[in-house]
């Protein structure tokens, strides 16, 4: 097995490489439809990301990469496709990975860059035409224009296009970022966006990014920030929100939190430790939804099923970040380490039944065809 040098920075994608054990693959790498059997397509992946074109070269004509410092990775709605025939999954539900739309300095272009990549995602993807292959395979979360909390206009800007997602276009959410410019989820700041998002009965999908600080790397060895900062920003956004009563104040949010809500739910008990005299309701775990994109090993579900019910817990696989880990697996289960966790009932759940009935518009549209 070739071991990864590790004096070197690597990115994501680089660890996923060496942590399979193999060398570089091609785009994507999967066959062309010719060359593989068809499987059955039963499962829903509800994280995985879109990067199209003109939001690629947004990010590049800002000068950054994204909010870890790693290149945004290729992505096309046939690659797409193509991962999910060989994987036997029907729909995936796309948001928008890190940096979002924060390292846009102009409200008036983060509304305008927001509105584009919703539209794009209602017309070209979620509500295709039948004359393309797209049709039935996407569903969606709106991206928000919002770049600074602590400005009311960006908040009303961000309320005004989450109504304009769930309401007029039909998408399925909206995603939010742990953080905006150092202010958490919790913050009172983000109140009116709340307020909306309960009233929508909104689901909303809470991606990571980097920390507001980076923290000190004793290592030396300049570990990319997916590897521990993401779920550690993660569990420090929920549990922000836990003390700030966002989930009691806003009952009617469907919160889903990537990647097994990183640290939260192994760190449930000790947050419950912390109460002193705030006395938050640990019990509001419970009412997480988690995804299972990074977190298959039987430790992380395992956490995960003693804070919530299996009927919380979705398949994810953070598509096209984890490309390269998924690429020479065989066809047909992408995620064969779940069937240590969950059996033969439950794993149907996970991979589809879940997201049916949380996924109201999705379901309808899935049977539609």
């Amino acid at each position: 097995m070739p071991r990864a040098n590790l004096t070197l920075p690597l990115d994501r994608r680089q660890l996923l490489k060496a942590a399979a054990g193999f060398g570089g693959v091609a785009a994507g790498g999967l066959l062309p439809f010719a060359a593989r059997a068809v499987v059955p397509r039963t499962r829903i992946d509800v994280h995985a990301h879109l990067i199209p074109d003109f939001y690629r070269k947004a990010v590049h004509a800002y000068g950054v990469l994204d909010a870890s410092g790693e290149p945004l990775p290729d992505w096309s709605p046939s690659a797409a496709v193509s991962f999910m025939n060989k994987f036997g999954i029907q729909a995936q539900v796309l948001s928008l990975p890190e940096p979002g739309l924060a390292f846009i300095p102009e409200l008036t272009e983060r509304v305008r860059m927001a509105t584009e990549l919703n539209d794009y995602v209602r017309d070209e993807l979620v509500y295709a035409s039948s004359v393309t292959p797209y049709r039935g395979r996407f569903g969606g979360f709106a991206t928000l224009p919002l770049g600074d909390p602590r400005d009311p206009t960006d908040v009303a800007a961000a309320r005004a296009e989450a109504i304009r997602a769930i309401s007029t276009l039909q998408l399925d959410g909206v995603v939010l970022y742990t953080s905006y410019k150092g202010v958490y989820l919790g913050d009172s700041k983000l109140a009116p966006l709340m307020q909306t998002l309960n009233a929508l009965k909104a689901r909303v999908m809470v991606v990571p990014v980097a920390p507001p600080l980076a923290p000190p790397d004793p290592s030396g060895l300049q570990i990319p920030s997916s590897v521990l900062e993401l779920p550690f920003e993660t569990t420090r956004v929920a549990t922000n929100m836990l003390y700030k009563l966002v989930y009691l104040l806003y009952p009617n949010i469907c919160w889903q939190f990537s990647e097994g809500g990183g640290t939260t739910p192994f760190l449930s008990f000790r947050s419950g430790l912390l109460a002193l005299n705030l006395n938050p309701d640990v019990s509001s775990y419970a009412k997480l939804h988690f995804d299972t994109a990074s977190a298959t090993a039987p430790a992380t579900v395992a956490s995960m099923r003693k804070v919530t019910d299996v009927s919380h817990i979705l398949l994810g696989t953070d598509f096209p970040y984890t490309a390269a880990l998924y690429a020479n697996k065989p066809e047909g289960d992408p995620n064969v380490e779940l069937n240590e966790s969950f059996s033969a009932a439950e794993r149907q759940c996970v991979d589809r039944g879940n997201a049916l009935s949380q996924f109201p518009s999705l379901a309808k549209r899935l049977a539609l065809g």
